[in-house]
């Protein structure tokens, strides 16, 4: 996750560039229940208003908790399909509360209503994400089904009334692209304080959907208007939060960016973005999915480490003997083609990966939705 707003107010108001603090553990998104109200067209757990047989018990994710809590995981992100439809999401919710756990819910926003907001606030969930995928129209047929952003905008209303932390997450594709610019001025007439640009990964259906990935024009006109409103955000003093994920390029572009509108602050911000080191797949961002499989991330379904019904998540995640993990925790990266080659590997890190593994095979390739020219990749 590149935290846009984080260093646009560094180059508004520099600090001193502090040691790197590694994380105690992982952050863990877990896809409690795949099962779903609705059936959206990028969706990459493929989900769908069904049962799913197999799925892990409540007793059973109490005990994945209590290992995820000793090799200190530090956050909890419950997704699905749609987490609301776990029939114990509260109390799951409540005990990780507890426990320490920082807790967040991934929805696509249409369940919160009158009838459970009350239980939603009594949590104190940290944060929790909405997805859009436009206004009106284009964020229905996305998400195949009418109303649905009616639903979700009255489920964010809902959460901003009882102080509860809400923000919107596009996915980008060539489909909506025209709709960015009112997303970004819904965010500003709501007030809305956290906003996740992501980009378009190949899993699930965004797999068999690539070729509605925006095109690279496309992608890099978006950035640079993130870029700006956020910078007017900021200048502004209203100080949300901006955050973009699926493509760790992103930090190269903010660079070359700041090269070009703060030249005096590249160097420090270059130091900065190294110190972020770009992608964490396999390392500090993990996946469990419903059946209790983990994964590298949420897009590396078809990749299983093991399950944590047969081996704690505690000892399948520092295992190496899985070439994809050893790969991915290497420093450098095995990276082949134009990311081999690109000087700014310190800040992106390679990318997901997933993207070069779904379109060659082979996980090193150089990924196909980097959006950066040549020469932005060789440029010092």
């Amino acid at each position: 996750m590149f935290r846009v707003s984080r260093y646009m107010r560094e180059l508004l108001q520099p600090t001193p560039l502090q040691p790197v603090r590694q994380p105690s553990g992982p952050v863990v998104i877990w896809n409690l229940i795949r099962r779903c109200n609705l059936a959206c067209r990028h969706c990459y757990t493929t989900s769908a208003d069904i049962d799913f047989p197999g799925e892990l018990t409540t007793a059973e994710i109490y005990r994945v908790m209590d290992d995820l809590k000793g090799f200190g995981v530090p956050v909890l992100i419950f997704s699905g399909g749609e987490p609301l439809l776990y029939p114990d999401i509260f109390a799951i919710s409540r005990r990780a509360r507890d426990m320490g756990f920082y807790v967040a819910l991934s929805s696509n926003g249409t369940l919160i209503d009158e009838q459970n907001i009350d239980a939603i606030a009594a949590i104190g969930y940290q944060y929790i994400g909405i997805s859009l995928d436009g206004i009106g129209r284009t964020h229905d047929t996305f998400r195949r089904k009418q109303g649905s952003f009616q639903a979700a905008m009255h489920g964010i209303r809902l959460c901003r009334e009882r102080g509860i932390k809400a923000g919107i997450r596009f996915t980008l594709t060539q489909d909506n692209g025209d709709d960015f610019n009112a997303v970004l001025q819904l965010l500003d007439d709501e007030d809305i304080d956290k906003f996740y640009l992501s980009h378009l990964n190949y899993g699930g259906r965004g797999n068999r959907n690539r070729r509605d990935d925006a095109a690279y024009a496309l992608t890099r006109r978006v950035m640079d208007e993130l870029f700006d409103i956020c910078l007017q955000w900021q200048q502004q003093g209203k100080h949300r939060e901006i955050v973009t994920g699926n493509n760790d390029a992103d930090g190269v572009y903010f660079l070359h960016w700041v090269r070009r509108h703060f030249p005096e602050q590249a160097g420090h911000l270059q130091a900065m973005l190294e110190q972020w080191g770009g992608n964490a797949s396999g390392i500090n961002v993990a996946n469990i999915d419903n059946l209790g499989n983990v994964h590298p991330d949420t897009f590396w379904w078809h990749h299983n480490l093991g399950n944590v019904r047969e081996r704690p998540f505690s000892e399948i995640w520092p295992d190496i003997s899985d070439p994809l993990m050893a790969g991915l925790k290497q420093s450098p990266r095995p990276l082949q083609g134009r990311c081999g080659s690109c000087h700014f590997q310190r800040i992106c890190n390679g990318n997901t990966r997933v993207r070069a593994q779904q379109l060659t095979g082979d996980p090193w390739a150089e990924d196909p939705g980097c959006y950066l020219t040549l020469e932005e990749t060789q440029s010092l």
